[in-house]
């Protein structure tokens, strides 16, 4: 005996994202989905999914790049797990794909903020840690900003200090959470960072150079907003 009437939930999907330069394209199960009559787009990319969610079958939600057909991400939504769905946040750049709400903070004139993150957190180095410290310093060793978590997921606060120059770097060291040791290994972990007068939103990655695992901060995510 089965069920004459399925059991079914209403599923309604707020999908906010952005990507520059690649054109991308949204399908569920399979089927384009048409954003303002196109069913490829770039930049800003905002609509509304709404559907009918069966007990016992599975919606695929799925982002590719239009013109490789390469899937970058895909949410598989069931009756269970379709609350997680009301909203749905992606930044998509070269070689960076982030799947987070971004808002850019606001900055104070003369003033400068930093906010990171680090979604490939172990890829290269084989760290097993979610999240580690970081100390952001002048040349000259003066302490900036002190950042207790810059996880995978999200964006941290924004920490804000008075502007100094627009040529200095500026140093992120990177450490084990609530320590003073580097994040694996025991030679000290440091990136070189420009600086922006208001808001820097920096995607920290580890990346092969010649043979061996370093740490880059050159994508500011705040340039495209």
């Amino acid at each position: 005996m089965e069920p004459y009437d399925t059991i079914q939930k209403p599923g309604d999907i707020a999908i906010n994202g952005y990507s520059k330069p690649d054109v991308l394209q949204l399908r569920f199960n399979g089927t384009p989905i048409s954003i303002n009559g196109n069913t490829s787009y770039t930049n800003k990319i905002e609509t509304n999914i709404q559907f009918a969610q069966d007990q016992g079958e599975t919606n695929k939600l799925a982002i590719y790049n239009n013109e490789t057909g390469k899937e970058i991400a895909q949410y598989n939504i069931t009756y269970d797990n379709i609350d997680d769905y009301k909203k749905l946040y992606f930044f998509n750049l070269p070689g960076i794909f982030l799947q987070t709400n971004i808002v850019k903070p606001q900055v104070n004139l003369g003033k400068v903020g930093f906010e990171f993150i680090f979604p490939n957190l172990g890829e290269f180095s084989g760290s097993s840690l979610k999240n580690v410290k970081g100390v952001l310093k002048r040349e000259n060793g003066v302490v900036l900003a002190e950042f207790d978590t810059i996880g995978k997921d999200n964006f941290t606060a924004v920490k804000v200090y008075s502007f100094f120059s627009s040529t200095a770097p500026v140093y992120l060291e990177l450490y084990k959470p609530g320590t003073t040791e580097p994040y694996i290994g025991s030679e000290i972990i440091k990136v070189k960072i420009k600086q922006h007068m208001g808001a820097n939103m920096i995607v920290l990655q580890e990346k092969m150079e010649n043979g061996k695992w370093v740490v880059k901060g050159d994508i500011d995510v705040a340039e495209y907003l």
